[in-house]
């Protein structure tokens, strides 16, 4: 199983990653088509754009390839999707803004959590189906997330936002807690792409975990700073204005 190619290719050397581009030409004819719906769609087009290039580097450029060899790139590849991709398709086309922020919170936590249950994750790995279902599963509800998010409603919108972004680094760092402090190696596909790189493979599962932490937290509560400082603000400026 571990010697099995998978949808992103084989697992490449240090040496064959700047070649190591994914151009399945089904996916490329999907990311053109998807990209001049969304483009007509879009409320702002330059998010658009911004998300379209995020779904390139995830799925065409060597990071896709890279996810098959190391599985601290497979943190990286998630964190594209939560922190880049998600955002930015809810800021070009907010959706699901009848569907309740907590519920989509779940929705994105529970998927991503079952992209790492250890069995849920070698079947991504052997069928491009299922990896493609479990790519959409994260997806789809955190950009029903992120649009709950960015696009709040209500005079307690930013508290609520600021609430499901913590809810989303939360979970964010328990997974990387167990990544970083697991006894042994959860994911034995990535056996001999870690050894291809040199790395010891539970040293490469410790820095998923670390890269979930630090790059996967950072920005989640940057922007919920944010949010809070903009409530604060508002608050003040209601509380002034009152006679």
């Amino acid at each position: 199983m571990a010697a099995q190619i998978t949808y992103c290719g084989p697992a490449p050397a240090p040496g064959a990653l700047i070649g190591a581009w994914n151009l399945d030409p089904v996916l490329l004819v999907a990311l053109a088509v998807g990209a001049v719906v969304l483009w007509r769609l879009a409320d702002q087009r330059r998010w658009a754009a911004i998300a379209v290039l995020g779904l390139a580097v995830a799925f065409v450029s060597p990071l896709c390839a890279l996810t098959v060899s190391l599985f601290s790139a497979r943190t990286v590849h998630h964190i594209v999707l939560l922190s880049w991709i998600a955002p930015a398709l809810a800021l070009a086309l907010p959706v699901g803004r009848r569907i309740s922020g907590a519920a989509a919170l779940i929705a994105t936590v529970a998927a991503l959590l079952a992209w790492h249950v250890p069995s849920v994750y070698g079947a991504g790995w052997d069928d491009p189906v299922f990896y493609w279902a479990l790519q959409g599963a994260v997806l789809i509800p955190a950009w029903v997330l992120w649009s709950g998010i960015l696009r709040p409603v209500g005079a307690a919108a930013p508290l609520r936002s600021a609430a499901l972004i913590a809810g989303l680094a939360i979970a964010m760092g328990f997974l990387g807690a167990i990544l970083t402090f697991a006894p042994h190696m959860l994911y034995v596909e990535h056996l001999p792409g870690a050894a291809l790189w040199g790395m010891d493979p539970l040293a490469d599962q410790q820095l998923a975990g670390l890269l979930m932490w630090v790059p996967g937290f950072v920005p989640l509560m940057a922007v919920a700073a944010r949010l809070l400082t903009r409530a604060w603000r508002d608050s003040l400026t209601l509380t002034e204005t009152r006679p």
